[in-house]
């Protein structure tokens, strides 16, 4: 499992119905993509949630590198550069996935956390910690699913969480979902990748 996001931030005066609109028009183009476990078309209004900016933010889980290098490479990621020029795709290697109790309902908000791991702390430690917190997360009420990857050349974890309600109880980033494609999300292997 992969993870992969990118981010398009917009000016404080930006008209976000386009994004609205764009991914109305668009998004159900991933929802039958090869090696795609899910896709969640994810936007932050400044001033909503406690967000700080206007931004455009869809979050990955790739079942296969093929997939997710034919999204990259094949053209479909083109549109998105041709629009609103290339963004930096941030990737993550996968640790855990974990269904939560609400699998199966509509997401309306996800929950992106960011955190360094620890100079001083026993890697096994910091991954093992991150995957528990994975299982944790999803057994919280209004958990659709939970994703924990890692970036081992910045040395970050991050979690990744759907809830089918306004008011997760995951600490993060909070994100408006507007679409999300799940081609492959009954394929996404459970628990510890390792």
């Amino acid at each position: 499992m992969h993870a992969m996001q990118y981010e398009i931030t917009f000016p404080a005066d930006y008209d976000m119905t386009v994004v609205r609109d764009r991914v109305d028009r668009i998004g159900h183009r991933l929802d039958a993509w090869d090696g795609l476990g899910i896709k969640a078309y994810l936007m932050r209004e400044r001033g909503v949630d406690g967000s700080p900016v206007n931004q455009y933010a869809p979050f990955y889980l790739w079942n296969t590198t093929e997939g997710m290098n034919s999204f990259l490479w094949g053209g479909a990621f083109q549109g998105l550069v041709n629009d609103f020029g290339r963004p930096v795709v941030q990737h993550w290697t996968g640790l855990a996935y974990e269904e939560g109790g609400a699998a199966g309902s509509p997401a309306k908000v996800a929950v992106r956390r960011r955190r360094a791991v620890d100079e001083g702390l026993e890697l096994s430690e910091a991954i093992e910690g991150a995957v528990r917190e994975a299982g944790r997360l999803a057994a919280l009420d209004g958990a659709v699913c939970v994703g924990a990857a890692v970036d081992p050349r910045h040395w970050e974890v991050v979690h990744f969480s759907l809830w089918e309600h306004d008011s997760p109880k995951a600490p993060g980033e909070v994100f408006q979902v507007l679409h999300v494609s799940e081609p492959e999300r009954d394929r996404l292997p459970r628990g510890r990748r390792w």
